[in-house]
């Protein structure tokens, strides 16, 4: 069995998530308190007794998101799961990239919480509320997701921003665009296509700014070599070097999540288990659309994570 583990991105979100795990595996309450730490509040407070509303905020969602992820790798680890012997890959989607990094030993755990503390704040500020907005296009391919994009952008931008699996694209852009989108779809046999409750138009042109500022906060961290290969949201390749590894993080910002192709690279290159760590189990159903003969396990509980050891233990 050859397994990739990856980590979910924002929309993953929910009140209480990894409190069972902070209660049940010290090392997971562990992460918990140094996300706190590295950014100077409570968060674990918000994430698991806040409002809904403060926790979608995208400067908080996503290091909150790592934080559970993390604390879920962690229990696993506590239970004797080790990233470089039991698996192959890390992914991530979106901020799930920094995740997987973390996982992988190429990113400090409190580094990564500052910089999508920072990156949050920077996808939030490069476009005014109101002018952008992304949507999804249901039951519609990527090619043509990319066409229904090119013909409604008519001097505006309008990107496939999330490649998710054939039958989920998600456009992102100028709101009057992402509009005339929709309407193009719906014409050309998109069983749905509706606009998605996200504060700012992420993966296009427009987050520029944001990459901008990313890239400089990049460079004031450490990056090392991941122990194993990084599958690349922008390129739906794997990457183990440092430098490269800090340009893709960047080109994300703006750039297209390839997330069906990473997961078709996956699959070629021998993977046929996944498991998703951390909240929910959007990538689980992603994979499952994708590419049906891989198994998919989601852990984000404490029972999660002893099913994990558990077949484990069995596969031996």
């Amino acid at each position: 069995m050859t397994r990739a583990f990856v980590f979910p991105g924002q929309g993953a979100q929910t009140i209480g998530m990894g409190r069972d795990l902070a209660e049940t595996y010290p090392a997971a309450r562990a992460v918990f308190d140094a996300v706190d730490t590295a950014l100077g509040e409570d968060l674990s407070g918000l994430i698991w007794s806040g409002e809904a509303a403060d926790l979608q905020l995208t400067r908080n969602a996503q290091p909150a998101l790592m934080a559970t992820s993390i604390a879920a790798l962690r229990a696993l680890e506590a239970e004797g799961v080790e990233v470089a012997r039991d698996a192959a890959f890390v992914a991530g989607h979106s901020l799930g990239e920094y995740t997987a990094l973390v996982a992988a030993g190429a990113l400090d755990l409190g580094d990564a919480a500052r910089l999508l503390r920072i990156r949050g704040d920077a996808m939030q500020a490069a476009v005014p509320v109101g002018v952008g907005a992304m949507a999804a296009l249901l039951g519609m391919g990527f090619d043509d997701a990319q066409s229904v994009a090119q013909e409604a952008s008519q001097g505006q931008v309008c990107q496939a921003a999330n490649d998710n699996d054939p039958t989920q694209v998600v456009i992102s852009g100028h709101k009057d665009a992402v509009e005339r989108a929709l309407v193009i779809a719906k014409e050309r046999g998109a069983k749905r296509a509706m606009l998605l409750p996200v504060s700012a138009p992420f993966h296009c042109d427009l987050m520029e700014p944001a990459a901008r500022v990313m890239a400089n906060a990049l460079d004031d961290v450490d990056l090392n070599a991941p122990v194993v290969p990084l599958m690349a949201n922008v390129t739906a390749t794997p990457v183990q070097d440092p430098t490269r590894i800090r340009s893709l993080l960047v080109d994300q910002v703006t750039g297209s999540v390839r997330w069906r192709e990473s997961v078709q690279a996956m699959a070629e290159a021998g993977v046929t288990e996944i498991w998703e760590i951390g909240a929910g189990k959007a990538l689980s159903g992603m994979v499952r659309r994708i590419d049906k003969t891989i198994a998919c396990r989601a852990i984000g509980q404490a029972a999660d994570v002893t099913d994990a050891r558990n077949s484990l233990e069995e596969s031996l």
